[in-house]
């Protein structure tokens, strides 16, 4: 099987820098030939993203905030319009309050704990809802997890809850889609120096825990996430769906 992605679309949501996990994916699927699009999420954030994508030519920038129903409406309408139809969705959005990303996860408020999923849950299933009709060929959907989702990591707090939740919810969709052809599958990355993952407490003792737990002695190089993310985008993978791929160096098989 191939790992080509000529003639193929690809949409990428969640580049906020070039040290991103989805910028790494983004990247992976360009070298590989797909058309590609990728989404920020309002004007604050517009410029540093038009930056990176310039780098990538052929590659066009949309704005789309993942909260919102109707520009998610808005922005496959745009797809639509533009390419016809839609190969690859990569999902790589997260987010929680700062502060129940500290103390502990009994205080988390109500207020953040909704958001924590609208934003990191919810969000998967409101673009693969849309995208789907545009997947008449099938399609693979891709979403970001961490193994916090399965065992404590302390101050990662209701951020592991909601991966928890979009773990589940991978499977949930993999089944719905499956008939359509559309698989759906997350990677569980360990952790990387990205700016999302500068807002967890203790990311220094995490890395150096990693490195000396996990049976390769390192940790991941976030180009190697972005070659799982290419996996899984083609045709390579397609028996594959409703899985997690761990790409943590193989910490995740360790009991201790």
């Amino acid at each position: 099987m191939s790992s080509s992605l000529e003639g193929r679309v690809a949409v990428v949501f969640g580049v906020a820098n070039k040290r991103s996990i989805a910028w790494a994916i983004a990247q992976a699927l360009h070298s590989a030939g797909a058309k590609l699009v990728i989404t920020y999420q309002n004007e604050r954030l517009e410029q540093e993203a038009k930056d990176l994508i310039l780098s990538l030519p052929g590659a066009e920038g949309l704005m789309c905030d993942v909260s919102s129903d109707v520009e998610i409406e808005h922005l496959f309408t745009q797809l639509k319009e533009r390419y016809g139809k839609l190969h690859v969705l990569v999902h790589s959005v997260a987010f929680a309050p700062a502060d129940a990303m500290k103390g502990e996860f009994v205080n988390t408020t109500r207020d953040a704990f909704r958001i924590a999923h609208d934003v990191s849950v919810y969000s998967l299933v409101a673009v693969a809802r849309a995208a789907a009709p545009l997947m008449e060929d099938g399609g693979s959907m891709i979403t970001m997890t961490y193994y916090g989702a399965e065992k404590v990591v302390p101050h990662y707090n209701v951020m592991g809850v909601a991966k928890a939740a979009l773990e589940c919810t991978v499977r949930y969709l993999a089944h719905d889609l499956g008939r359509r052809k559309i698989r759906v599958n997350a990677i569980s990355a360990g952790p990387i120096k990205t700016l999302a993952a500068r807002g967890v407490a203790g990311l220094g003792d995490m890395l150096k825990s990693h490195a000396e737990r996990a049976p390769l002695q390192r940790n991941v190089e976030v180009s190697e996430v972005g070659s799982t993310g290419l996996f899984l985008a083609s045709d390579a993978s397609s028996g594959i769906t409703g899985e997690i791929i761990y790409v943590d160096c193989g910490y995740n098989i360790m009991g201790f």
